[in-house]
C-alpha cells in the first residue's frame, strides 16, 4: 500500500523538478535583461531595474529579427505545400519502391545539421558557377536550406494524418457530383489541417532558431538572428544579448499562446486527438 502511495508522490516531484528545470534558464534570462550589470556580470535576480538594454538594442538585431521571420514565414510555407505533394504522391499514388522513398525523404533528419549547413553551401556554390546566380546574396540559400530539413517532418506528419483519413468521405463527395479537385478543396484538405499545422509549426520554429544551418548559409545583408547574438558572443558579450533574447523567448511563449488560442494545440498535435 505504502509503494502505491510513493510513486505518485515521487512522480510529481519529477514533473515539478523537470518543469523547473526546464523552465529555470528562460526566467534566468528573462530576469538579468532588467539588471544594471554590464558586461560579463549576469546577476539574477536583478538588484536594479533598468529598460536601458531594451532601449538601445543595436539596429543588427532588429535587422535580423526581420529576416528570421520573413524567413521562417517562407520556409512553413514552402514545406507545408512541397510536404502535402509528397505525402500524397507516397500514401494514395501507385509508386514502384514506396518504403525507398519514405526512408530516402528522412535522410535530412538523419544527417548532423553541420553537415547540412555545409553540403548546402557546396550545392548553393555550384548553382554560382553554373548559373551565376548567387543564392548566398538574398534569402534564397536559408529558404532552401531550412526546407531541406523541415519538409521531412511536414511529410510524416501530414502523412500520418492522410493515412487515417477515410476515402468514403471523398467517395461520397464525389458520388454527389463533386468533382476531383473540388473533393481535395472542400474534403481532403481540410481534414488534413492538424498535419499541416503540425508541419508548418514544426517548420517555422526550426527556422527561426537554427544555427547550424544558417552558419553556412547567411551573407552580409541575410544574417538572421540567431547568427548575429552567435557571433557576438564569440567577440564581446554585452547585456544586450540577454534581451534580445528574453525577446525571442516572450515572441516563442507569444506564437505558442496564438496557437492555441486561434486553431488550438490539439489541432497541431494530432496524437492528441481522440
Amino acid at each position: 500500500m505504502m509503494g502505491h502511495v510513493r510513486i505518485p508522490r515521487l512522480s510529481h516531484f519529477v514533473a515539478f523538478f523537470s518543469m523547473a528545470f526546464l523552465l529555470a534558464p528562460f526566467v534566468i534570462v528573462v530576469g538579468a535583461s532588467f539588471d544594471t550589470a554590464e558586461g560579463f556580470a549576469i546577476r539574477f535576480p536583478p538588484r536594479e531595474l533598468t529598460l536601458e538594454w531594451y532601449l538601445s538594442l543595436p539596429q543588427k538585431y532588429m535587422d535580423g529579427f526581420v529576416v528570421s521571420l520573413l524567413v521562417a514565414i517562407l520556409v512553413a510555407v514552402c514545406s507545408a505545400v512541397l510536404g502535402l505533394m509528397i505525402a500524397l504522391a507516397l500514401v494514395r499514388g501507385r509508386i514502384i519502391g514506396r518504403a525507398f522513398l519514405e526512408s530516402f525523404f528522412r535522410i535530412p533528419v538523419q544527417i548532423p545539421l553541420v553537415v547540412t549547413g555545409a553540403v548546402m553551401m557546396n550545392f548553393a556554390y555550384q548553382v554560382i558557377a553554373i548559373t551565376g546566380f548567387n543564392p548566398l546574396t538574398n534569402l534564397t540559400a536559408l529558404v532552401v536550406g531550412h526546407s531541406f530539413v523541415a519538409i521531412p517532418y511536414c511529410v510524416g506528419a501530414i502523412g500520418s494524418v492522410l493515412a487515417r483519413l477515410d476515402e468514403g468521405l471523398e467517395e461520397a463527395a464525389a458520388s454527389l457530383g463533386a468533382t476531383q479537385w473540388e473533393t481535395f478543396w472542400h474534403v481532403t484538405l481540410p481534414a488534413l489541417r492538424p498535419g499541416l499545422l503540425a508541419g508548418m509549426f514544426y517548420a517555422f520554429i526550426f527556422s527561426f532558431g537554427d544555427v547550424p544551418v544558417s552558419l553556412f548559409l547567411v551573407g552580409p545583408s541575410t544574417t538572421t538572428l540567431p547568427i548575429q547574438i552567435f557571433q557576438d558572443m564569440q567577440f564581446d558579450f554585452q547585456p544586450g544579448m540577454l534581451a534580445i533574447s528574453a525577446i525571442i523567448v516572450v515572441f516563442s511563449f507569444l506564437a505558442i499562446l496564438t496557437v492555441q488560442r486561434v486553431v488550438g494545440l490539439d489541432l497541431v498535435l494530432p496524437s492528441r486527438r481522440k
